[in-house]
């Protein structure tokens, strides 16, 4: 396995698709260097009072953890673009939820900055009272980001929707981990939310859309991302 860390001795996890390089960050972020632009995929905020309307309770702070770890990436990188792409918002009424401090904490962070919101099938509508730009996908270049991946999609394509895990075995037993997929053509970010699921990248919704011989799970880490052929990941 391939280890890469934000700091210290180890280079950084980088990604090449279509001419361009993409750093993958071990919060499951991508950062594209050259535009200076900060791609986060499946954010899902306010899943937690979403389940309450339904009376399953969780700790609501899942909107304030996934925005305190965006905070850090915004305060490493310091991008001059943040796309979120698609299913930034649970449901419709998500963003309407928000809390006060919440609401605060996105507009500080889209202070200064571009901010595109891709449109997701958890959230097609604009969001209520906040900024940024709402939009079905971004071109830029041959680099294509949008959030549901599509099977005849051309090189450069980067999604989100799936939500990629990975399951891999060792000498303590196995774990399992978000983690980016990409063959070198496409790449699909690992959901960013404090809640979000999980969904095994042996699963045959990634089957259609990787050359079978290139594709490679970049698995997250504390601090490092691993790069990891799928071939020696587990089944659930």
């Amino acid at each position: 396995m391939k280890a890469a860390t934000r700091s210290g001795s180890a280079a950084p996890a980088y990604l090449q698709l279509a001419g361009a390089s993409f750093v993958m960050d071990p919060s499951g972020a991508l950062y594209w260097p050259e535009e200076k632009l900060l791609a986060v995929a499946d954010l899902h905020f306010e899943k937690g009072s979403a389940y309450a309307t339904r009376r399953v309770f969780l700790p609501p702070y899942d909107t304030a953890a996934t925005l305190m770890r965006l905070a850090e990436l915004v305060s490493l990188y310091e991008p001059k673009r943040i796309v979120a792409l698609g299913d930034s918002f649970h449901d419709a009424a998500a963003s309407e939820r928000l809390g006060v401090e919440d609401r605060a904490r996105i507009h500080a962070l889209q202070s200064g900055r571009d901010w595109i919101w891709i449109a997701g099938n958890h959230d097609p509508m604009r969001p209520t009272g906040l900024g940024g730009d709402v939009m079905d996908e971004l071109a830029i270049g041959r680099i294509r980001f949008r959030h549901e991946p599509r099977e005849n999609a051309s090189e450069g394509e980067i999604a989100g929707h799936l939500h990629p895990m990975a399951r891999i075995g060792g000498l303590g037993g196995t774990v399992r981990r978000r983690c980016f997929v990409s063959d070198g053509y496409r790449c699909i970010l690992p959901a960013f939310g404090a809640y979000a699921g999980g969904l095994n990248l042996r699963d045959e919704a990634f089957g259609f859309l990787f050359r079978e011989a290139d594709r490679f799970a970049h698995i997250l880490g504390r601090g490092h991302v691993y790069r990891v052929s799928h071939r020696f990941c587990l089944p659930d």
